[in-house]
């Protein structure tokens, strides 16, 4: 079986906010069509380290390249335009607008309207399309934020949280749309839910203060006991 191509690669990153250190000397690798996850304690740098690849957050050191090309430097939203998408923890959406008003939103960038991918994930959506996005369920939320981010095609999704609060079978629900989704996209998914990591994960990066202190790398020797360490 041919090794999927190299899609991302993050070397030497150390982030600051002020005087704390947060990440230190972090690197990361993510091939094509692979689910990488991160686990590790709160305040490990997880999000801060999605939020570096996305460009939300700056590293005062290290490199960010996609398919070789540098993202340093770019803002959020032109690493979005390069098929980068971003979906942070806070499980926040428009909540003034409706569930189409919010997905119109998403497809504004890429002009992709095609929703029927999105509905084929998630087919309550197209129930709720009239619906306030503030009176949504928290799993409602989850899954108007994935359906907005695969707008456009992208060829990674970094996903911070996606089942913090969500009942069990909106877990089993994302755990079978993040597989498919695998197939055409590459996924690096914050994550403390270990059933769900074991599942899904091609390899893992455990995280503690600030720095890799493992990677996993054979599927077979990701399971409960290896990654719960770390959590």
């Amino acid at each position: 079986m041919s090794v999927p191509d190299r899609l991302l690669e993050a070397s030497g990153l150390n982030v600051a906010y002020g005087e704390a250190r947060v990440l230190f000397d972090v690197a990361l690798t993510v091939s094509e069509r692979e689910i990488v996850t991160c686990v590790g304690r709160n305040g490990a740098g997880k999000s801060t380290l999605l939020k570096c690849i996305a460009g939300f957050v700056k590293p005062t050191s290290g490199t960010v390249a996609l398919n070789g090309a540098s993202l340093l430097g770019l803002p959020a939203h032109a690493v979005a335009r390069r098929g980068v998408k971003y979906i942070p923890q806070d499980k926040k959406v428009f909540s003034d607008l409706t569930v189409r008003e919010n997905l119109e939103l998403g497809a504004y960038a890429t002009r992709d309207y095609r929703w029927d991918r999105v509905l084929g994930y998630f087919p309550k959506l197209g129930t709720l399309m009239q619906r306030k996005a503030g009176h949504l369920s928290g799993g409602e939320r989850q899954m108007l934020m994935i359906g907005r981010a695969i707008l456009g095609n992208p060829v990674l999704l970094l996903i911070d949280e996606p089942t913090e609060g969500l009942a069990p079978s909106i877990v089993a629900q994302l755990k079978e749309v993040f597989k498919d989704l695998s197939r055409t996209t590459a996924l690096v998914i914050v994550e403390q839910n270990l059933p769900l990591v074991c599942a899904i994960s091609d390899r893992i990066y455990a995280l503690r203060e600030g720095r890799i202190v493992t990677a996993l790398e054979d599927r077979a020797s990701i399971t409960p006991q290896m990654c719960e360490q770390y959590v």
